[in-house]
């Protein structure tokens, strides 16, 4: 499956899920998992902005060699999954690319279909996002300007959503996903639990955070942050 994340520069958001994208894959031994990033105002030729390349680095990722590009069409048809930081994000990919329509979701609101829905791959998203109507925003803010502690929180949303929507997308290869039992009882489709996105211990040693902050996790992960990316 290859996933293509959009902000708005493509220079903290979006490569912070692209570069804990490669890193999960890595992890799980998802071969056939792989990722790319780009932004429909991006600040082309910049590399990651400083802060979101601590953030990639406390994740277990790789900031290096990376230039921002702007989002194109093509990008966006090679893509099986197209993860949007904002609503209007992603409402400028389906403008782009209409017929992306079915693939596209922000990353938040495809976090919450499947883990309502129970939906294992991306038809599945799609067909339950109707009946899983959302009135709210699930948008993901841009840090950019802002302090390390506001980098590292958005970091940590971003991972929260994406490690176990990839681990639920890929969990005829993930021996820990685990279904919910009320299939057997109503004959209803099984629910895969997806839990929080991080572990009990971080790589990135500042700030601390209090024990009980960090929810079940699905695997020992990490953390995140973001910016004009």
């Amino acid at each position: 499956m290859h996933v293509l994340f959009v902000c708005s520069g493509n220079v903290c958001r979006s490569v912070i899920a692209e570069r804990l994208t490669l890193a999960v894959a890595a992890d799980h031994g998802l071969q056939e998992l792989s990722a790319e990033s780009a932004g429909v105002r991006a600040l082309v030729g910049f590399p990651v902005e400083p802060l979101a390349a601590q953030t990639i680095v406390g994740l277990g990722g790789n900031a290096d060699n990376f230039k921002a590009r702007r989002l194109k069409a093509d990008m966006v048809h090679r893509a099986d999954l197209v993860l949007a930081m904002t609503e209007k994000i992603r409402d400028q990919v389906r403008e782009l690319v209409p017929e992306a329509l079915p693939r596209t979701f922000t990353l938040l609101e495809a976090y919450r279909i499947a883990k309502v829905s129970g939906a294992r791959t991306v038809v599945g998203l799609h067909a339950a996002r109707n009946d899983l109507a959302y009135v709210g925003r699930e948008n993901i803010s841009d840090p950019v300007g802002l302090s390390p502690q506001q980098f590292c929180d958005v970091g940590d949303r971003i991972a929260e959503a994406l490690v176990p929507l990839l681990l639920a997308l890929h969990a005829h290869q993930h021996p820990q996903a685990t279904l919910h039992p009320r299939s057997a009882a109503d004959g209803q489709p099984p629910l895969l639990v997806i839990d929080g996105g991080r572990g009990e211990q971080s790589r990135r040693a500042e700030p601390p955070r209090p024990a009980e902050y960090y929810g079940p996790a699905v695997e020992p992960t990490r953390h995140a942050a973001e910016s004009a990316g």
